[in-house]
């Protein structure tokens, strides 16, 4: 699939999302479905189909499938990744706009950037949560919601953009309305690692 002008916009809006909830699956999933040629990427982002970059970004969901599963460990891990999905979602946003305008490209940088940390501050609330919960059924449950969200969504944003985009619209919606909730666990979430290290 090659994306026209408004179906890239579509693209980053779930591309971003994705990154927000889980950066190396988001990857991995663009990378396989540009080296299937089932998606075409802007030149800017060829890259993402080289197998050591697929295989990088599979082994690093690996890792963290398995880190994100354990409760408690997981709210380190995403504090920790607050640093890494927010900024790599606005390098992806920036690398995919490369032939527009500057301007347009800092729009999409920064775009991709907030939609991705509201994503990932979305999911830490719910994490931040859950965890507390003494069965680990919920935490597991939960992340690989999250995981096969971010799949689905990068998936369904190669063939139907704008209903990928919608799905993360809708969630992106409920987040920032529940964003005083989603602060005050964010704020939580920080002063516990900061404890912790």
């Amino acid at each position: 699939m090659k994306l026209a002008g408004s179906e890239l916009v579509a693209l980053l809006i779930a591309v971003s999302f994705a990154a927000g909830l889980n950066l190396y699956a988001t990857v991995a999933t663009l990378g396989l479905l540009a080296h299937t040629s089932l998606l075409t990427l802007p030149p800017s982002l060829s890259a993402l189909g080289n197998w050591w970059v697929i295989g990088a970004a599979g082994v690093l969901f690996a890792i963290e499938f398995f880190a994100d599963k354990v409760p408690a460990f997981d709210l380190v891990w995403n504090a920790l990744h607050t640093f890494i999905r927010v900024p790599a979602a606005a390098l992806l946003a920036f690398q995919a706009t490369a032939g527009l305008s500057p301007q347009e490209q800092l729009v999409a940088t920064l775009a991709g950037g907030t939609i991705a940390f509201i994503a990932h501050g979305g999911k830490t609330a719910a994490r931040a949560a859950v965890t507390p919960s003494p069965e680990p059924f919920s935490n597991m449950s939960l992340s690989m919601g999250e995981d096969g969200l971010a799949v689905l969504v990068t998936w369904l944003a190669t063939w139907k953009p704008w209903v990928a985009a919608s799905i993360a619209g809708l969630f992106l919606i409920l987040i920032l309305v529940m964003a005083r909730w989603v602060m005050r666990a964010m704020r939580s979430l920080f002063r516990g690692a900061a404890q912790a290290v």
